[in-house]
């Protein structure tokens, strides 16, 4: 959130991504001829068939029927971001056999390749656009082994790429049989909207499918997987079968789990449809300042901005009304504190904002965690507030080298926030509201980027506040993503979108609500929080910030999410009919827009 007019702080967060040194040259050989008893065991190697029998990451694979070097189809690949298009197909295989793999492939840097052989895995590539080209490689399975994965991919940022005609031409596997049932099943974390489960892996399977009370509810490629969308204090029985080109096997034995009660979340303190404002009560620009007595009645949750710290370091927050030189108009203490006295015995609540674009907080010791913990409790006691908003920006949070798994955070401004926040909750009690506004960097770009990644060179902040936002979930009240001042980014159709539309909101709130895999890491899934506990964040006129959307904008992404219509070329992962509202940087910008923002807000829902 800022002080002043709109900037923008996303473009040089995070730095692009360099593509590894390609050896020069691509292996292209003449397939040796097959034996007598020497099979093409590729499945569909033409696409003839569309994608039966291939995996393709994401959205990034499509049957075209022009160009096309054989038949009448051909496989389209389109790389996006961190995924570089890869299509696969898991093939049965005797052992110690060997085997030719080609494809007819058309594109810059276009790779084909087998893994799982028991011996050497092999790949070869093109540099070369333009005409068709055969790429060929062989194989020697090892003494064990009975299927093998081949692959195409390209390379990150390239264009999208064609393939045709593949063959593994080799002494055919035995038939391939129905995997076992999974024995093992187990949870391994809970929340109040989410249970993790794992089982043991089982030979042959190509995958698994979980069921909840008897529904498909998700798929996975390994022995792991988290169901989200969850009620809270909420007993769920859960099965696991395991998959392959064969079928399907029986379920297995059920486990039980019960989700946990919520903590703090927004079932009980708030409208079951709020509307969420900053007021700038301790600085003014060019909005102007509003009294705390002036705020309407709309708002159900007013932020004053800004707690900030001392000093970076210090942990040791105050707050303030603006000055009298720099806000005329100003109230005075014992007014502001019977005008939130006021707005409390109206049902709304009043929280403390810390942070902002100028208050940069690092936790990065147990003294200032400390410190953070007695100066924030001495504002919330000072002026009767209902509770705390963590608006954490630039380079508050920040993850270490080496700290990769957002369920297990050890960066210490990670660790000692968390710590901080819980001691707050445990002093005030199951009334206290806990709400967050991070920006899109900090949270959905952990979809393809976190810290500074395994091997280095990405913006550490880069996914940062995720850790934070699961450790406190079920104490949080609601999250209000600021879906603002923002670059585009990537939602979970693997298409960038970008803010000022419906198309960006429905995106970005849809990720949180259904859950994503970190830094696409299929073992490490942020699990989707509640409808209730979510707000669309954005800002109340185009001089609040940049991003700003038109109200027709704003309705269309609430009816997508809330009705599932109006929902443009974006499909929802679900029907989100229990969103809690929205948010806005802010009132005084709002108040200035002759109250656009609020006044759309009622009238959608009827306030």
């Amino acid at each position: 959130m800022e002080r002043t007019g709109p900037t923008v702080r996303f473009s040089g967060l995070l730095a692009a991504a360099t593509a590894a040194v390609l050896v020069a040259g691509a292996l292209v050989a003449t397939a040796p001829a097959a034996g007598a008893a020497d099979v093409d065991l590729a499945r569909n190697g033409g696409f003839e068939s569309g994608l039966d029998g291939w995996s393709c990451t994401a959205a990034s694979g499509a049957v075209v029927s022009t160009p096309v070097h054989g038949g009448t189809k051909a496989l389209k690949a389109t790389p996006a971001g961190s995924d570089n298009a890869k299509c696969s197909q898991s093939v049965t295989v005797k052992p110690n056999s060997s085997y030719t793999l080609s494809a007819w492939v058309q594109g810059s840097y276009v790779y084909l390749g087998a893994s799982g052989t028991g011996t050497t895995d092999v790949s070869t590539w093109t540099q070369s656009s333009g005409a068709w080209k055969q790429l060929t490689t062989t194989f020697r399975t090892g003494p064990s082994t009975t299927s093998v994965s081949v692959y195409t991919h390209g390379w990150y940022g390239t264009p999208a790429h064609y393939v045709d005609d593949l063959t593994l031409v080799g002494p055919g596997g035995d038939p391939v049989v129905i995997p076992a049932v999974p024995a093992g099943l187990k949870t391994t974390a809970i929340t109040s909207s989410s249970v993790a489960l794992s089982w043991n892996a089982v030979s042959g399977a190509s995958g698994y499918t979980v069921y909840r009370g008897g529904t498909k509810v998700a798929t996975a490629t390994g022995p792991s997987a988290t169901v989200t969308g969850l009620t809270p204090s909420t007993a769920y029985s859960f099965q696991v079968s395991a998959t392959n080109a064969a079928g399907e096997s029986a379920k297995s034995a059920a486990v039980t789990a019960t989700t946990t009660a919520g903590g703090g979340g927004g079932d009980t303190k708030l409208p079951a449809r709020a509307l969420v404002g900053y007021l700038h009560s301790s600085f003014a620009n060019g909005s102007g300042y509003t009294r705390m007595a002036d705020v309407p009645d709309s708002w159900d949750v007013i932020n004053l901005a800004f707690g900030e710290p001392t000093s970076v370091a210090s942990g040791d927050i105050r707050f303030a009304l603006c000055p009298v030189a720099e806000c005329p108009n100003v109230e005075s203490e014992a007014e502001f504190k019977a005008a939130i006295k006021a707005k409390q015995a109206a049902g709304k609540k009043v929280l403390i904002s810390i942070g902002g674009q100028n208050g940069q907080v690092q936790l990065a010791s147990t003294a200032a965690r400390d410190a953070f913990v007695t100066s924030v409790s001495k504002i919330i006691d000072t002026y009767g507030l209902d509770g705390l908003d963590i608006d954490f920006e630039g380079h508050s949070l920040s993850l270490n080298t080496g700290d990769t798994d957002f369920r297990s955070p050890t960066s210490p401004v990670i660790v000692n926030l968390i710590s901080a926040v819980k001691s707050l909750k445990a002093k005030y009690g199951s009334d206290f509201v806990l709400t967050m506004a991070p920006e899109t960097f900090f949270v959905q770009l952990g979809y393809q980027f976190y810290g500074s990644g395994p091997w280095g060179g990405q913006d550490p902040r880069a996914g940062a506040y995720l850790p934070v936002i699961h450790a406190l979930r079920d104490d949080l009240t609601l999250l209000h993503v600021q879906d603002y001042n923002s670059g585009p980014i990537m939602g979970l159709d693997n298409q960038y979108h970008t803010m000022g539309g419906a198309d960006f909101h429905i995106a970005m709130t849809d990720m949180l609500l259904a859950g994503f895999p970190v830094a696409g890491d299929t073992t490490k899934v942020f699990p989707g929080l509640r409808p209730d506990q979510v707000a669309i964040g954005l800002p109340a006129s185009t001089q609040a910030g940049n991003g700003h959307t038109t109200p027709a904008e704003v309705s269309k992404a609430l009816n997508c999410l809330i009705k599932k219509t109006d929902c443009g070329s974006y499909q929802t992962r679900g029907t989100w009919s229990d969103l809690r509202g929205l948010m806005t940087w802010s009132i005084n910008w709002d108040r200035f827009n002759n109250w656009e923002f609020s006044r759309n807000f009622d009238a959608y829902f009827g306030n």
